[in-house]
């Protein structure tokens, strides 16, 4: 398998497949060797084998580091040079050539991107490494270096929901005392209540949610929850541990997990696919950030558990697009790109992404006044170029919000050519911490929505995967035209930027072949 130098694509289906992940320290794992593109003409020549540049302490950081070829050897390699360079590995993927590495030596990434097999390294956030973060001081330091991360002084972690107005929205629940399936307008609006009188999806799918972890005894979700899939990637590498994919300080992720496959037993609501098993990977920090380490770890572990779908109601954090003129960003943008082509390139996985919620055209992007969100924001112009990652990345399926009367939700990004299709998202009943039910508005809740229904197809069609469903998916959707007088929704009534392909259909997963 090789990977673009440039993640960004042609925003249509690439079919996919996954890793079987080592679970020892250091995450690495095993797989087939796949090469690398060649870096382009312009890339030193004749670097050296081994970083040259001096170590000098700075604060800790942490990175990604992208190595041109993709097996073991060349990992292994390049781990012994970041050991070299002053950096210790957090973890290390052979199957598409990745290693995380942490330093508090500020000529890491220089070093490193001047040895021979590297392609690009980038720094995962623009704060040092606080000692309260769960990726502090747990890297391994590669036998024989003579170098490892030290402690610089420690950065004063920040909050990502402070400085994100789409995740304030997102966070805000109201609580409802007596929930009843009634209420759920949303199943009501993709057909999912007609669908359940055909199936309620099949025990053999399991869906993972990449957020804030999933209330493990929540009685609507309890009978759902695969605890063997489950783990929390918030150091780096999967922690099977129950506390490690439990939610700490956000309802978000088990309010997700609702949607998607809330239990048909008598209590509460009832989720899109209630007969299919869901995995909580918890990736969103206590602090409220999904820094790319996270993400990467959370993407590969889902894959390695069999899951056919994750579903992703986030955006990558610290920069709410990543842009390819900034070396760390592109670098980092390659990691995640190289992980998200990698599941559904080698395993099939369909991976499912909230639009976002700036009510931003994503194919006419011009500013950027959220980033870095780890630090201190600041405005800066942006271009295609720039991405919100895993939104925007090639095969993602990017899911725009609708309301009850099946508008576009006024907070809903969208664009031409980027969102795929559309599910409800404004005012959704699902599941909240402490067994309890609350509504809560976002791209983040229409996301799930698809989620559940590419798991009522992948019931109904055991044999596809990755593209194959997706192209069902879009194929059924109901399609949705731009409302007359908009100008801000582009395109035909078969695929335009509010609406994608069209609002998603459970009937037509269930019954259509």
């Amino acid at each position: 398998m090789s990977f673009p130098k440039n993640p960004r694509g042609a925003r249509r289906r690439v079919l996919a497949t996954c890793l079987t992940a080592s679970l020892a320290l250091g995450l690495t794992a095993v797989g087939s060797g796949a090469a690398v593109a060649a870096p382009p003409a312009s890339a030193p020549v004749g670097k050296p084998v081994t970083p040259t540049l001096p170590v000098v302490a700075g604060p800790l950081m942490n990175y990604t580091v992208n190595v041109e070829k993709a097996n073991r050897g060349q990992v292994d390699k390049i781990e012994r040079a970041v050991g070299t360079a002053g950096g210790a590995v957090i973890a290390a993927y052979d199957e598409i050539g990745v290693i995380v590495a942490q330093s508090d030596n500020t000529n890491f990434a220089a070093s490193l991107r001047a040895t021979r097999g590297v392609d690009s390294v980038g720094a995962t956030r623009t704060a040092p490494v606080a000692e309260t973060d769960p990726t502090f001081g747990v890297g391994v330091t590669p036998p024989g270096t003579g170098h490892g991360a030290g402690h610089g002084k420690p950065g004063k972690p920040g909050r990502a929901d402070a400085a994100s107005p789409e995740r304030r929205l997102e966070a805000n629940t109201t609580v409802v005392a007596d929930p009843l399936e009634a209420q759920q307008w949303d199943n009501k609006a993709i057909k999912a209540d007609q669908a359940h009188q055909i199936t309620d999806g099949s025990r053999k799918v399991l869906v993972a949610v990449l957020d804030s972890g999933i209330e493990g005894d929540h009685p609507d979700l309890k009978p759902n929850i695969d605890t063997r899939a489950s783990a929390g990637c918030l150091a780096g590498t999967p922690d099977r541990s129950y506390d490690a994919w439990q939610p700490t300080t956000s309802d978000h992720g088990t309010h997700v997990a609702g949607t998607i496959a809330a239990a048909r037993n008598g209590v509460g609501i009832v989720g899109v696919a209630p007969g299919a098993r869901i995995s909580a990977v918890k990736v969103v920090s206590d602090d409220g950030f999904i820094y790319p380490e996270a993400a990467i770890c959370g993407f590969m572990y889902a894959a390695s558990t069999g899951a056919s779908i994750t579903n992703n109601s986030y955006y990558v954090d610290p920069w709410q697009f990543w842009c390819d003129s900034d070396a760390d960003q592109l670098a980092v943008k390659t990691s995640v790109d190289r992980a998200v082509q990698y599941t559904q390139d080698e395993k099939g996985v369909v991976n499912v992404a909230a639009a976002g919620n700036s009510s931003i055209d994503l194919a006419n992007k011009t500013v950027d006044d959220a980033s870095p969100n780890d630090t201190t924001p600041v405005v800066r112009q942006i271009d295609a170029g720039c991405e919100d990652i895993p939104t925007e990345l090639d095969g993602v399926v990017t899911v725009s919000s609708t309301t009850s009367a099946g508008a576009k939700s006024s907070f809903s990004n969208y664009g031409e050519g980027v969102i795929d299709v559309a599910a409800p998202g404004s005012a959704i009943l699902s599941t909240v911490l402490d067994g309890g039910y609350g509504t809560k508005s976002g791209t983040s809740m229409a996301s799930p929505h698809v989620a559940g229904v590419l798991a009522l197809l992948k019931s109904t069609h055991p044999k596809a995967q990755g593209a194959e469903l997706t192209r069902l998916l879009e194929k059924q959707a109901t399609d949705t035209p731009c409302p007359t007088g908009t100008t801000t929704c582009t395109g035909t009534a078969a695929d335009n930027g509010w609406f994608g392909q069209g609002i998603v259909d459970a009937l037509a997963a269930v019954s259509k072949r």
